[in-house]
């Protein structure tokens, strides 16, 4: 029986293109090539190193037009992708994230079966204005009214989705891959650092995920002994990026890195002594659920997203409370963690988000809507 054919569509790129949408996408589709799917990723050219179809792993990356625009390149990738998808006879197109979702009718009116996941309410992420925030609406009403089927990383995704259009979506989180044992420390030769006595914070660099908040607490805890360490790249021109890379250089102990992939990003997040994710916006936070993996102690802002990870109540500061974040940094620099309650946390992650699991939920809802189109 031939292999049937899946397309996704909606993301930067595969493979070590840094996002969450491209983390989860990563993983996802060589699970589901492992599962006797056959895989497309279409990823924007202006992101990925190669500009013609290439196979990573088992999966096809093919990279299509996208205009150097924040505003339009999602949309116009994800246009251009699902015609791509049509004429290669996609038996399933799954859109990721509720822009790319706009393209949900035009997929259905060229004859696509259509799987929407819905990463995180996007028109909530601070550098959007009033008309792309209404366009991403628009999307996400796209994508849960005309899709074949629904997937929320969320579990607040999943019910808001169902009050809000009165359709089903399945609730599938973002996933954490296993990592046994701490990489490569050669690495962390490069910025000076040593296992186990730095902060890090690991996500691109804007607005929503509020470096700056970072940085502001760890100035007020004078600890350069110890220091913070933000992995992420982002737009070099925008002006908060601007704002966190002066802020950073004034104050002694921070250091940016720049995005890293691989074995590198590997050797520096696993070797950390302690996770910080400060952000305002989140879908289903990848590096956080890494940050436990890696067994260390970990601190998130108070925010649905992070606390629907159900962590103790001193892991969680008040979004935005610059004060509060420095003591709960110092709380946990002063706290000890047993080894017992790491191979407790790191059990539960690995139980509640295993990649290969997610994969086998998300291949039955493909199961279901093959099943049903035969019918």
């Amino acid at each position: 029986m031939a292999r049937k054919r899946i397309f996704m569509v909606g993301l930067r790129g595969i493979p070590d293109v840094q996002g969450g949408v491209e983390k989860h996408v990563e993983a996802l589709s060589q699970l589901c090539t492992d599962k006797g799917y056959d895989v497309t990723v279409i990823g924007r050219r202006n992101y990925l190193k190669q500009k013609t179809l290439y196979r990573w792993g088992n999966v096809f990356v093919v990279p299509l037009y996208a205009p150097r625009s924040e505003y339009l390149e999602a949309i116009i990738n994800s246009f251009v992708g699902v015609f791509y998808a049509a004429k290669h006879k996609a038996d399933i197109l799954h859109i990721h994230a509720i822009g790319p979702a706009l393209m949900a009718p035009l997929a259905r009116a060229l004859g696509l079966k259509v799987v929407v996941t819905h990463h995180g309410f996007d028109y909530d992420r601070q550098k959007w204005g009033a008309v792309a925030r209404k366009v991403l609406k628009l999307g996400e009403y796209m994508g849960m009214k005309y899709s074949n089927a629904r997937i929320a990383v969320s579990r607040n995704i999943t019910a808001t989705m169902q009050k809000r259009y009165d359709v089903e979506v399945t609730y599938i989180p973002n996933g954490v891959a296993v990592f046994e044992g701490r990489a490569n420390t050669d690495y962390l030769k490069k910025f000076q650092l040593t296992p186990d006595n730095y902060l890090i914070n690991v996500a691109r660099i804007v607005p929503e995920k509020r470096q700056l908040d970072l940085i502001n607490a760890y100035a007020d805890l004078n600890r350069p002994d110890i220091p913070l360490v933000l992995v992420g790249g982002g737009n070099e021109h925008s002006d908060y990026y601007m704002q966190v890379a002066a802020r950073a250089s004034e104050v002694r102990g921070v250091i940016m890195t720049g995005a890293l992939a691989g074995e590198e990003l590997a050797a520096i997040f696993s070797n950390a002594g302690m996770f910080i994710l400060p952000s305002s916006h989140e879908g289903m936070p990848i590096a956080l659920l890494e940050a436990l993996h890696y067994d260390m102690p970990v601190l998130a802002s108070d925010i649905v997203a992070n606390k629907e990870i159900g962590l103790e109540d001193e892991c969680y500061f008040p979004l935005g409370d610059i004060a509060a974040l420095t003591r709960a940094l110092e709380r946990q620099l002063m706290a000890a963690k047993t080894a017992a309650g790491d191979v407790v946390e790191r059990t539960k992650v690995q139980q509640d988000f295993s990649w290969d699991h997610i994969a086998d939920q998300t291949c039955a809802i493909y199961e279901k809507i093959l099943m049903d189109s035969k019918q």
